[in-house]
């Protein structure tokens, strides 16, 4: 249910793009598989709190299937279990 609102990044630059263009706010990126059950859960937590906490944090899914995130899941020694990237800009 959760992706359905919150934004899907399966491109690597969609994420740069994210990370680059989110500033005043925290950045969570959840990073999972929208056929995995911990990720949907976790993506209707997000979906249910998203807009409590758009004054202070922008999140968005990104599908770890997708061969141009592996660059990411890499870096960020990301395993199956869902993952939470944080990203703060300060102004």
């Amino acid at each position: 249910m959760g992706s359905v609102v919150l934004t899907m990044l399966r491109r690597k630059r969609e994420v740069d793009a994210a990370i680059r263009d989110t500033l005043g706010k925290v950045l969570v990126l959840r990073f999972g598989r929208a056929s995995h059950s911990a990720c949907l859960q976790l993506d209707d937590v997000l979906a249910k709190s998203s807009w409590d906490i758009s004054k202070f944090a922008r999140v968005a899914l990104v599908d770890m299937d997708s061969e141009e995130i592996q660059v990411y899941v890499d870096y960020f020694d990301i395993t199956l279990r869902p993952r939470f990237c944080l990203k703060r800009h300060y102004m």
